[in-house]
């Protein structure tokens, strides 16, 4: 068994830059290239194309990366783990092998299976799980008939037989976005399955390193400290077999890695810090420790982590009604009042009533609403959607927005031709019982024919239910408008960083203090009420509050925030990442004496 190993992210969604594989490779030593391109949307896209061609349903781009570094990863003694099978693995498998022959190059491909049970709903359903939506308590029967993808979050077993073959490269499908970073740490640091703060470890360093550049300077909120944008560096975790880690980027890359970009990612669509669940381990935030220990570099250590829980999420995804945008440029005098009309004069024209519509006025206020700033604008791109299940309506509504063009008022661009009509697929999280699965690892030959293959069960060792915690919403009157102190209104983005995510309906927004004494202060200020209150029409949902004292972080999670979420949400930012940008943008009250801590508190050491 080794003594660590170094583990190099090559991509976190599908449309990542392509280079990075390459780039990762040559710019210096690892073990181990993950990557990660699976949404909870991207299954039901796979299954469409699929459907149109059945020797699809895998990411193509993903074909192309691996053939054009074969022989370096040969070469290098480099094996990859990644999840670009999506529902058609072996298919995948098969047309690497092929586009390779022809290069005359070889390599071991090992394939994942299992995840996919679209076909075995009939078998499950209802007599062994109910399928209820996770997140909002729906009864799967409204939704059926309607189903079109179904796959199981698979987490380490079957990655680790996979890795026991001896693959150069391992394709899996619906596997969790973490467990294709901690195999290779299990495999070879000879962790134990119940050994379960090594595990969270992995775990933690997966969440860190699975968005790519998100943790090297991309989305960061400081964003005018990154030097450098080109030849982006991507992250590399080097763990120890004690479970501590260093996130580092190689030498002469682009981007930044410090203290806060470690912190920012770590919140990143982050539910309760103290139970971050998976299907291997239940990890805990709550407790890391991170040290600056030279430039570009991050100690990560202090993970704990508890037994997994007896169940399994699944992503499925259903046909549920269409949607349809137009847009138009809106621009001269008075702009706002000018594209207010247009949208009056558009919407009383259609005079159908739909399902759902939207307005909204790109330029102006479309991200932020309420919470934006009051500007002049010189021009506004007028957005209009609607969601209906009326194909017809829909079809009205593509062809209403021309005659705008020329029975309207003036100062108006061009923006495209008829709105096209989507077919909505909305997301429904739910679970099943581990007992239920049990997953496929097949080894290919050269040819691309079966040599071997094994069973392998999701249940492994003894794994409990946890107890779910109590959200902390708890916050006290604040001391310091007491008279006598005195008072200085900023933006909140001058004593906090903030980054936000969606699962589903639900944003999460991490907002992270610069010191010890800004932390004392939101923990005060920040109330789940004030931020519900600040979010209002935005949020229209519970919203819960937790608190991370050893990363200095508040946790919200504001539900019913994002129009259904996903592929059936209108608004423009349909995954809430705007969202962190408005409350940093909002005026707070603050101490001068917390505001001054802010330049003395030496975050980096």
């Amino acid at each position: 068994m080794k003594n660590k190993i170094r583990i190099a992210n090559a991509g976190g969604f599908w449309g990542d830059d392509l280079g990075v594989l390459r780039r990762q490779l040559e710019g210096g030593d690892v073990d181990y290239i993950s990557s990660d391109f699976l949404a909870e949307v991207t299954m039901s896209i796979l299954r469409k194309q699929q459907l149109k061609d059945e020797s699809l349903g895998y990411v193509t781009d993903f074909v192309d990366q691996i053939v054009d570094v074969a022989d370096l990863m040969k070469e290098k003694g480099v094996r990859m783990i990644t999840n670009a099978g999506g529902i058609n693995p072996i298919g995948c498998a098969r047309k690497i092998l092929s586009e390779l022959k022809k290069k005359g190059v070889s390599i071991k491909i090992a394939v994942v299976e299992g995840d996919n049970i679209i076909e075995r709903i009939d078998e499950f359903y209802p007599g062994k799980t109910s399928f209820k939506n996770m997140d909002t308590g729906e009864d799967f029967k409204d939704i059926f008939e309607n189903i079109q993808s179904a796959n199981i979050y698979l987490g380490v077993p079957p990655l680790l037989k996979a890795l026991e073959s001896g693959a150069d490269l391992i394709l899996a499908g619906r596997v969790t976005d973490t467990s294709v970073t901690m195999a290779p740490m299990i495999y070879e640091l000879g962790w134990k399955l119940d050994d379960w703060d090594k595990l969270a470890a992995g775990l933690i360093a997966g969440h860190i390193i699975e968005c790519g550049a998100q943790s090297t300077g991309g989305n960061f909120t400081d964003w005018q400290k990154v030097k450098r944008w080109d030849n982006m560096g991507y992250p590399i975790v080097e763990m120890n077999k004690n479970g501590e880690f260093l996130v580092y980027k190689h030498e002469n890359t682009g981007g930044l890695i410090s203290i806060d970009t470690i912190r920012e990612q770590l919140v990143y669509e982050m539910g309760n810090p103290d139970q971050y669940i998976s299907p291997d381990v239940v990890a805990d935030f709550s407790q890391l420790k991170l040290e600056l220990i030279g430039e570009n570099k991050v100690l990560v250590k202090n993970a704990k982590g508890h037994p997994s829980t007896p169940y399994l999420k699944v992503s499925m995804a259903f046909e549920d009604g269409y949607k349809a945008t137009s847009s138009i440029v809106i621009s001269g005098g008075k702009v706002l009042i000018k594209a207010q009309e247009f949208e009056k004069i558009f919407w009383q024209r259609l005079k159908h009533t739909y399902l759902k519509k939207n307005t909204e006025f790109v330029g102006y206020n479309s991200c932020h609403q309420h919470l934006a700033e009051d500007i002049n604008p010189n021009e506004i791109l007028l957005r209009l959607s609607v969601y209906d299940t009326n194909v017809e309506k829909i079809k009205d509504f593509s062809m209403s927005i021309a005659p705008l063009i020329l029975s309207g008022p003036p100062g108006v661009a061009v923006t495209g031709g008829r709105a096209r009509m989507q077919q909505v697929i909305t997301y429904w999280p739910t679970l099943i019982p581990k007992t239920c699965i049990s997953s496929m690892v097949y080894v290919l030959d050269k040819e691309g024919e079966i040599k071997f293959s094994s069973e392998i069960p999701s249940v492994l060792g003894n794994e409990q239910e946890l107890v779910a915690k109590k959200a902390s919403n708890s916050s006290t009157n604040n001391q310091n408008k007491e008279k006598g102190v005195k008072m200085c209104a900023v933006p909140i983005r001058e004593i906090c960083l903030a980054r936000s995510g969606d699962k589903g309906d639900t944003v999460n927004i991490g907002v992270l203090a610069r010191s010890k004494e800004v932390y004392h202060f939101i923990k005060q200020e920040l109330t789940s009420e004030r931020i519900a209150d600040l979010f209002l029409g935005l949020s229209k949902g519970k919203v819960t509050r937790f608190e991370i004292d050893n990363l200095m972080a508040l946790n919200f999670l504001l539900e019913e925030a994002l129009d259904g979420g996903g592929t059936k949400s209108l608004m423009i930012d349909a995954q809430g990442k705007t969202f962190a940008s408005a409350l940093l943008n909002q005026e707070i009250v603050v101490p001068e004496e917390v505001l001054s801590s802010i330049s003395s508190e030496e975050f980096q050491k």
